[in-house]
């Protein structure tokens, strides 16, 4: 009769661990699924299996090891996180480290890795939302407009998806914030081109990365992580847009 070697489990744990904080963080599902398996059979799970979509992942080891699902309820883009997971499970696969080591390094990053802070955020938004203005060859006078505008989407955006929950009423909220603060700079001689202003300040909220991932997951054949990802990034595109319509259709 198969016997488990002790450590079967925690190399499972560790596994889904990887795999889930790497899709928290915006990972492509596949690169998922890859650091997933190179750690199972780092730790001779040679018969290991990982199904993996933005919302749930299914990992066994063998046969004689039960499937464990794990839930991922919050998605948001942290490179730093995947290249620090990554680390982790090439370490373990070289043998650098141990399982042990390889389960306490993924907790720590899990536990004590954080974002910066708020308003580093705004500001970076701020900065982005100027540079795609002169990026489209707009008037620099409109440049200031722009960051204000950006600045304050964005945190209009992220402030009420912390307290709503729902991404499309959040992202909704925050275009037509900014196009209000477009329109009524252009209306008191304040700006002067309203199409570039709100362009540029509606560039932090477009899910570029979102819909990277969607195609890179059709074109390696993960069409239900491809497909649920595109409607994602579809519905942030028309909550986008339809704050601006409604502003200027008025």
């Amino acid at each position: 009769m198969f016997r488990l070697r002790p450590d079967y489990d925690l190399a499972v744990e560790c596994c889904i661990l990887a795999g889930r904080l790497m899709m928290e963080s915006g990972a492509e599902t596949y690169r998922a699924e890859d650091t997933m398996d190179r750690m199972a059979q780092s730790q001779q799970l040679t018969e290991s299996q990982s199904f993996v979509t933005p919302t749930g992942i299914l990992f066994s080891g063998n046969r004689a090891i039960p499937t464990r699902l794990a839930r991922i309820s919050n998605r948001t883009t942290d490179l730093e996180k995947i290249a620090l997971v990554n680390a982790v499970s090439r370490n373990l696969a070289n043998k650098v480290i141990t399982l042990d080591e390889a389960y306490l390094e993924l907790k720590k990053i899990e536990e004590e890795h954080k974002k910066y802070p708020f308003w580093i955020q705004i500001i970076a938004a701020s900065i982005a939302s100027g540079a795609f203005l002169l990026l489209f060859g707009a008037n620099p006078t409109d440049i200031p407009l722009a960051m204000l505008a950006g600045g304050i989407g964005y945190t209009v955006s992220e402030t009420l998806q912390v307290k709503t929950k729902v991404k499309f009423f959040a992202e909704l909220l925050a275009a037509l914030i900014i196009s209000i603060i477009a329109i009524a700079s252009v209306e008191y001689g304040l700006g002067r081109d309203i199409d570039k202003i709100i362009i540029g300040s509606v560039m932090p909220l477009v899910p570029g990365l979102l819909i990277t991932n969607a195609i890179r997951d059709l074109m390696a054949g993960h069409f239900m992580s491809g497909l649920s990802k595109g409607a994602e990034a579809f519905l942030t595109a028309f909550a986008i847009g339809a704050g601006v319509a409604i502003v200027l259709s008025f």
